[in-house]
């Protein structure tokens, strides 16, 4: 009888404290961390390194990015690759698979999630636009075979280590990447915010401080310039991706391959010459990789 109640009382307190016995702060704290960490996966692997070959990441970075958005999202490279290259390919148009000016700002923010499944099931945008993504033995038979399992184990660890609460915590986790990426910048960084570039598309910059989202806050200056790996280009703009990537770069895990050129104060749209010919080297890549497959 002593034994039943000692594990009665043994299962109450780690359904109550977990296993590290965190205060609630200290939930708060690590469920600020890990989500952020997610961000960073997303915009420096996911987007800048792998989309648009801006950076190239050294070993280190790219597996543990890769192992962690397998943790924490179940997104499996090949598909996010392929749905961003095609919105870029097709922005604003009825193929866009996410443009708020085809299909209202209601439908991005609400169900962004469910417009990239849908995209995802799509055999000819996988096989058109994703071409250089990994593909070696553990992308093939764990991260993309078993895309789901990877968010399960993160559920038993947050359960594991903080009881009950990591429920929630883990929930706030599957959530994190739907409403900030899917909803907000697909949805906002096409329907509201300033310009710095009269960009041919509807984007914009939801704010000029790229800290919650990574950077990709700053959406208009991406697309005017999508295959630079700083987003910011005004002197009060911040890219807190590009201060990840510069001191990955100390670190020797990274390489920078293109930014794009510094923007002269009170400027509204690209002017000087050798801007110019920034962007048409911007497109003319684009174009050429987008198209290629």
């Amino acid at each position: 009888m002593n034994f039943l109640m000692n594990v009665h009382d043994a299962l109450v307190q780690w359904l109550s404290h977990g296993l590290l016995g965190a205060s609630g702060w200290q939930a708060l704290a690590y469920t600020l961390v890990v989500t952020h960490i997610t961000i960073a996966a997303v915009t420096i692997f996911l987007h800048r390194a792998q989309a648009h070959r801006a950076l190239d990441l050294g070993p280190i970075p790219s597996h543990f990015f890769r192992f962690w958005l397998w943790l924490t999202t179940g997104m499996v490279t090949k598909e996010w690759v392929a749905i961003h290259r095609k919105h870029h390919a097709k922005c604003e148009t009825v193929d866009d698979p996410h443009s708020p000016q085809t299909r209202g700002i209601n439908k991005v923010l609400l169900e962004g999630s469910e417009l990239y499944r849908a995209e995802a099931k799509n055999q000819e945008t996988l096989d058109k636009y994703s071409h250089g993504v990994p593909n070696d033995w553990i992308e093939r038979n764990l991260y993309t075979r078993y895309s789901w399992q990877g968010v399960g184990l993160m559920l038993i660890i947050n359960v594991a280590l903080f009881g009950a609460i990591g429920l929630t915590i883990w929930a706030v986790q599957m959530a994190w990447i739907p409403i900030w990426a899917a909803g907000v910048i697909n949805g906002i960084g096409h329907f509201w915010g300033y310009r710095n570039f009269e960009a041919q598309d509807a984007s914009t910059n939801v704010s000029p401080w790229g800290i919650l989202i990574g950077g990709e806050e700053l959406h208009n200056n991406h697309h005017t310039y999508p295959t630079s790996a700083k987003f910011s280009v005004k002197p009060f703009e911040f890219d807190i991706g590009w201060g990840y990537i510069r001191a990955f770069e100390m670190l020797g895990w990274a390489k920078v391959r293109k930014t794009a050129p510094k923007l002269r104060e009170g400027e509204i749209k690209p002017a000087d010459k050798a801007t110019l010919e920034a962007i048409i080297a911007n497109r003319y890549e684009v174009m050429a990789n987008y198209g290629r497959g």
